[in-house]
């Protein structure tokens, strides 16, 4: 009795000791959350209150976070110094069209690679993942010939069709996933008499949204802050879009700097909203792809 009592205030120290590493653990981990948080929220709170300044605050030194007076004539102004809505409504054409045609492209070169058994599969795979490791700097010229002799330039074409060529990085996200999907439903329906394209699109289609959720979210985002190839392919101010519009804010002599941090607020909050409605998809669609390799 006298050695289960005299254990007993050890046993309840190390409890005690244990709970204790444990708080200052998750209180380190939490401040260390919080710090980089901070770090990557922080541009873009500069960036919403700098379109709430007025001229004289924004080149004001040392710098000054909150605005005061508070003014929406930058937001006024920038919305009506371009035409924002057709610039909304090129790079909506643009984001539509690529989302598709990578959804569509990259699933159906995906299946093929993950569903069905033919000779060099693989060698075509890593052949294909070979391709990320180029630069879009070395195939730029090369590209741009292509187009310009196929009488593209000047239309929303080069900007769209390879989007229906499939990309290598999305293609390896889907073929990651596809694999996880056990081969047991797809053979059950080739006995059925269901062919590759019945099980393409009644089984692993409707399986793997999380997945073609997240590539149409790249897709989507990558074409919304395309500037590089609007820049190179478009050449009439009506067919322009949203991120070639922000950079006429910009000129030989100086910027203003208001109307652009504001259109460029109004920019960026959509993908935001976009992403806090499909972050959940999206985690899970990221996560997913590495359960099976």
């Amino acid at each position: 009795m006298d050695a289960l009592t005299s254990h007993t205030p050890q046993k309840h120290r190390a409890r005690m000791g244990k709970h204790r590493a444990e708080a200052i653990r998750s209180l380190l981990t939490y401040a260390a959350l919080v710090l980089l948080g901070i770090t990557f929220v922080a541009p873009f709170v500069w960036l919403v209150t700098t379109s709430l300044k007025t001229d004289a605050q924004i080149l004001t030194y040392p710098p000054v976070w909150i605005p005061n007076p508070i003014t929406w004539e930058s937001y006024t102004e920038g919305l009506t110094a371009i035409p924002f809505l057709l610039y909304l409504r090129n790079t909506l054409v643009i984001c539509t069209a690529c989302v598709l045609g990578t959804v569509l492209s990259c699933s159906m070169v995906a299946y093929g690679l993950s569903r069905i058994p033919w000779r060099g599969r693989e060698v075509f795979f890593y052949t294909l993942i070979g391709t990320m490791l180029l630069p879009p700097q070395v195939t730029m010229v090369p590209v741009f010939t292509i187009f310009k002799n196929l009488g593209w330039l000047d239309t929303f074409l080069p900007l769209t069709v390879p989007a229906f060529m499939g990309g290598a990085f999305n293609v390896f996200l889907l073929r990651q996933f596809f694999r996880t999907i056990p081969n047991e439903l797809t053979e059950a329906a080739r006995m059925d008499g269901a062919t590759e394209w019945d099980n393409y699109r009644r089984v692993v289609l409707p399986l793997a949204k999380p997945a073609l959720w997240t590539i149409g979210l790249f897709a989507f985002i990558g074409s919304w802050n395309d500037y590089l190839g609007p820049l190179i392919y478009l050449f009439d101010d009506r067919k322009y879009t949203l991120s070639l519009g922000l950079a006429m804010f910009r000129t030989q002599y100086g910027a203003e700097w208001g109307q652009m941090m504001a259109v460029s607020t109004v920019v960026t909050i959509p993908l935001i909203i976009l992403f806090f409605f499909t972050q959940r998809t999206f985690v899970q669609g990221i996560t997913m792809t590495g359960i099976k390799g």
